[in-house]
């Protein structure tokens, strides 16, 4: 099965303007864009046979094409993610078993968790839509709800079936648990990773259905697949001692910085 991984990226970002372009500054002191941080992570997963970055600003399509990315422009109308992905596998004439939608946003994305998702949309034919869970530990969990207490979005909780389809995804930290969790304690909460896998069926539709009030209250464009009665399925990935985290607000840099420096990554 063909395997496409665009990367949508805007500049005009509510929470924070100009994202894709913020240097991060790894261990060795190199600093790189995020949009070139997330490319990399795209182009470390095995059994791809593109990779693109999906954008509507020329800023960001000079970047990305001088440390050498493959840009496919789209249009300004696209209200999120899932859209410019669907518009730039068009753009590409389609073709493609599988659309991974990899968010700029997130370049310590390891690559086993890209390739978990194909692996579980592959072996989940009655789903349309597949993204990645992780279960939080008490230091992820706490700082999630920190975040929370801040005023802060610090990430997005996942709730699922046993048979692993979405049940509601919210930035608020869901479910609610009154028990304390320390360090490395596995908790009931699951992150949402930022990363959709997608059937080219599913994905086409998904422009033409309208925002509904879940996604409209939310901001988190999964959601539109569920309104709509499309099964998400959530694929339970593996930490294996990485640290996870995505670049949602200026306050996440250093946090970013930190792990990238323990992890050594460049």
């Amino acid at each position: 099965m063909s395997v496409l991984i665009a990367i949508p990226a805007r500049y005009a970002s509510t929470r924070y303007p100009g994202k894709p372009l913020v240097p991060l500054t790894g261990a060795t002191g190199k600093a790189m864009t995020l949009i070139e941080r997330s490319w990399r992570a795209a182009c470390s997963v095995s059994g791809v046979d593109q990779v693109v970055v999906a954008t509507d600003d020329d800023r960001i399509r000079n970047a990305a094409e001088g440390f050498g990315a493959e840009v496919v422009m789209t249009s300004e109308t696209c209200q999120n993610g899932t859209e410019r992905c669907a518009e730039a596998h068009a753009v590409l004439g389609g073709g493609y078993d599988i659309i991974v939608n990899l968010q700029g946003d997130a370049p310590l994305t390891p690559h086993w968790f890209v390739e978990d998702l194909i692996t579980g949309l592959r072996a989940a034919p009655g789903a349309g839509v597949a993204t990645p869970v992780l279960r939080c530990d008490g230091d992820a969990l706490n700082s999630l709800l920190n975040d929370r207490k801040h005023g802060r979005v610090g990430g997005t909780t996942a709730v699922f079936a046993r048979d692993n389809s979405a049940m509601y995804f919210s930035k608020e930290v869901v479910p609610f648990t009154s028990d304390t969790f320390a360090g490395d304690t596995p908790t009931p909460v699951f992150h949402h990773v930022g990363v959709y896998a997608y059937r080219p069926d599913a994905l086409a539709a998904y422009p033409g259905w309208p925002i509904g009030p879940l996604e409209q209250l939310e901001g988190l464009e999964q959601l539109r697949f569920m309104e709509n009665g499309r099964k998400v399925l959530c694929v339970e990935v593996g930490a294996k001692g990485r640290q996870f985290w995505e670049l949602n607000n200026p306050q996440d840099v250093p946090k970013i910085e930190e792990m990238m420096a323990s992890m050594g990554l460049e």
